[in-house]
């Protein structure tokens, strides 16, 4: 199957967002693993604090 598109079709459309070193997280709560068990985690409970945020999209497979 041929795919016609050219980087020019894609000319004007908005660039997705990409987060850099030193870009604040945006607040936000959800499920992680912590000590084994799955919890709620809330960013704003760790404000003032060293977070590494690690995440794999569209795949649950436990590193």
């Amino acid at each position: 199957m041929s795919n016609d598109l050219t980087v020019e079709d894609f000319a004007n459309e908005p660039l997705p967002f990409t987060a850099t070193r030193d870009d604040p997280a945006p607040l936000f709560t959800a499920e992680a693993i912590v000590n084994g068990d799955i919890q709620q985690v809330n960013l704003e409970d760790y404000r003032g604090s060293w977070v590494v945020l690690f995440f794999y999209a569209s795949d649950f497979t436990f590193v």
